[in-house]
């Protein structure tokens, strides 16, 4: 632990007028308050708040900043008050310690909503003054430092799984790199640890193999080339970490030894023109890689990165991937938005380019907040508007639009402006009009048409991809929900009302309210419509013993598949040929007597059904209701044919708790054999983690869905 004097020394050491006096005394009342409190490693409680200053001092952050770090955990876990902290060390402080600090007493039902909260809060904050998300990222990334002290597993998974989830992606969308590097490899080890061991391990044998020597040799090779050429370069080299690894592997649906890419090289050159010119060279050299070269120099990413990256095809046919950047670009790609107070002690130094959109997805985020319905949606969202690869669209005049990868004339309209997305009728790509549902490219010009009788429409859902789009679009659809179904509510109230054996009192409403415990008449009429309540239960309630028999008050009972879009008692089954699971875009098929099959949307029997147009099978769509609790999907996995192969299969299944309900070996020779395994999982996202962590084992050569 940094003692008293080292701590004010690293911050002096940078900042010389750095009120070196309010700095003591944070460090003298973080001691006293956390006192004798202990941390699961056994160390004082104080050591924590104090590394986390320490961690942000390498980022020369400023004393209001580091004293924040330091007081970050007092008013939560002591007896230490808001008022207090902003008594003796100011307004300042004491707001950045308000918003770093969690909400500890929320009296919530579940996990997500305790979680929902906590971020709405925190991403308020945040919007306000982005230095509270600096403080929790370094309290983020010390607690995964000591994450393995927790001694209960569930406990360890759940906070990796929050840091995977939220912190992570947080220091990615302002360039923190090295911060989301170090997280997603601690959050790795607790949540995949054979695949992380297995990865490892691979690192180091082919570390191993090569004499240790192969990346310095790279690199200094890299180094030499750049230098004859007359451009002066700084050449580091390594290997790629490893959740990077395995989300390429997951990703792409290939094995370790298949990766091409898993030395990554970075040249810093003195200016951007030396960028180029280092590039050309480069590419001079060793064939580029198709596709794989990105200029983040002439369009940086949404959080200011800017960089040159290629990859080539290095000596024994080995491709590597090369970073060119400026001794700025570099401060910028390792501390993101943190390098603006690094820069600013500086004397003399130029700040770091950041576009002005740097927080645009800030305001998205805090805009979501008042868009989101639950608190798994809050989630989710979040999640969606944190973490996904960016592309490059215009508006006719010219703007600058970045989207995710994926996204579509619907999430380009919604980013320009919620009134247009809630008003698109159609769009111009590049001049040619074209369905809203078609992906944007890299580059492309985007007017979006609109119209003002346009409302959002419920198949947008399953074309948009952003989180604000998604957001805005389920908020029209459920106020638009909401008032269709008070209306159908009030139909079937009025029948049940003329069908009673006498005039209702002024108060029989009220007190039938009370009676069923609900809050309003819009709660009444909508527990109607959804046929949560039985004609009999609202006699009962309006006039006690109008309905005769005893009456049920119990809302029935959801099944364990939940299908939305098909009328209440339909018989429906999921198709066999496909297997869907919650999360696979899903359609019906209605056939000449029969029941409803439900098929995934890339289903084979679904193309040839199209084909034949004398077929008189009708399309229903359909989507996976909340009440789902998961469903049978099939997978095909290739083993090699040694002993415990089959067991090291069904361990994996279980850890992923998923459970078999079939297995068939269907080929099997010297080498390898093919299993065909009926798996229960909860949804598609559980099933995609499962044959990734199958595809990372060493003895399987191939898993597949089927």
């Amino acid at each position: 632990m940094l003692r008293q004097y080292e701590l004010i020394d690293r911050v002096l050491a940078y900042d010389p007028e750095a009120d070196e006096a309010m700095l003591n005394r944070a460090y003298v009342f973080s001691v006293n308050a956390h006192g004798t409190q202990k941390r699961a490693s056994g160390d004082p409680y104080f050591s924590h708040p104090i590394e986390v200053a320490g961690i942000l001092t390498e980022l020369r952050l400023d004393d209001e900043t580091i004293a924040t770090a330091i007081l970050h955990d007092t008013v939560e876990d002591t007896v230490a008050t808001p008022e207090e902290i902003a008594r003796i060390f100011g307004g300042n402080v004491a707001r950045l310690v308000d918003g770093v600090t969690k909400l500890s007493k929320i009296e919530a039902q579940t996990e997500n909503e305790r979680a929902a909260e906590n971020l709405r809060k925190f991403l308020m904050a945040m919007s306000g003054d982005i230095r509270v998300l600096l403080v929790k990222l370094a309290d983020r990334l010390h607690n995964m430092r000591t994450l393995h002290f927790i001694p209960k597993p569930e406990k360890r998974r759940r906070i990796a799984k929050e840091t995977m989830d939220i912190y992570a992606p947080l220091a990615e969308r302002i360039g923190m790199y090295e911060f989301m590097k170090e997280m997603q490899t601690l959050a790795f080890e607790q949540l995949e640890p054979e695949a992380y061991q297995s990865i490892t391990k691979r690192l180091e044998q082919l570390k191993e193999g090569s004499g240790g020597d192969r990346i310095a040799k790279i690199g200094s090779g890299l180094k030499l080339l750049l230098g004859r050429a007359g451009v002066e370069a700084q050449v580091s080299g390594r290997e790629k970490h490893p959740y990077s690894i395995w989300r390429k592997m997951q990703e792409r649906h290939i094995s370790f030894e298949q990766l091409s890419d898993i030395m990554a090289f970075r040249a810093i050159v003195p200016t951007e023109e030396d960028c180029y010119r280092a590039l050309g060279i480069i590419h001079r050299r060793w064939p580029m890689v198709p596709g794989r070269f990105k200029d983040y120099i002439s369009t940086p990413k949404r959080n200011g990165y800017r960089s040159l990256h290629t990859s080539v095809i290095h000596a024994e046919n080995r491709r590597i991937e090369i970073q060119l950047r400026t001794p700025g670009m570099h401060a910028e790609a390792e501390f993101g938005l943190a390098a603006h107070w690094a820069y600013k002690q500086s004397p003399g130094a130029a700040a770091p380019v950041r576009p002005d959109s740097q927080q645009d997805w800030i305001r998205d985020l805090v805009e979501i907040l008042d868009t989101a319905a639950t608190p798994e949606e809050l989630l989710e969202h979040t999640r969606i508007a944190m973490y996904q690869d960016r592309i490059f669209a215009f508006t006719p005049k010219g703007e600058l639009i970045q989207l995710p990868k994926g996204a579509t004339p619907i999430d380009f309209a919604y980013a320009v402006h919620t009134d247009l997305g809630d008003q698109a009728v159609g769009a111009k790509i590049n001049g040619r009009v074209v369905p809203l549902s078609t992906v944007i490219e890299n580059g492309d010009q985007v007017q979006v048409l609109r119209s003002k009788a346009q409302t959002p429409q419920p198949a947008w859902l399953k074309v948009a991809i952003t989180a604000k789009a998604l957001a805005a679009i389920r908020r029209h659809l459920r106020n638009t929900e909401r008032e269709q179904t008070i209306a159908l509510g009030r139909k079937l109230y009025d029948d049940i009302v003329q069908r009673l054996p006498a005039a209702l009192a002024d108060s029989a409403r009220d007190e039938a309210l009370k009676r069923l415990k609900l809050p309003d008449e819009a709660a009444l009429l909508q527990q109607i419509a959804r046929r949560h309540l039985s004609d009999a239960q609202v006699m009962e309630a309006l006039m006690p013993g109008s309905a005769g028999a005893d009456v049920a008050q119990a809302p029935p009972q959801s099944s364990a598949i939940s299908i939305e879009g098909l009328a209440p008692g339909v018989a429906y089954e999921l198709a066999e040929c496909c297997h869907p699971v919650p999360g696979d875009r899903i359609i019906g098929l209605r056939r000449p007597d029969a029941s409803i099959e439900v098929h995934a949307i890339d289903c084979g029997v679904l193309a040839d059904l199209a084909e034949r147009s004398e077929d008189e099978t009708d399309w229903i769509d359909v989507q996976w209701g909340d009440a789902t609790e998961g469903a049978t999907a099939r997978i095909s996995v290739e083993v090699r044919n040694e002993p415990g192969a089959l067991g090291m299969l069904a361990t994996i299944i279980g850890q992923h708790k998923a459970n078999i309900i079939n297995l068939r070996l269907d080929n099997r020779d010297m080498r390898f054999h093919t299993n065909t395994i009926d798996v229960e999982v909860h949804d598609a996202h559980q099933l995609m983690r499962l044959l990734a962590a199958l595809r990372a084992a060493e003895a399987v050569n191939a898993a597949e869905r089927v």
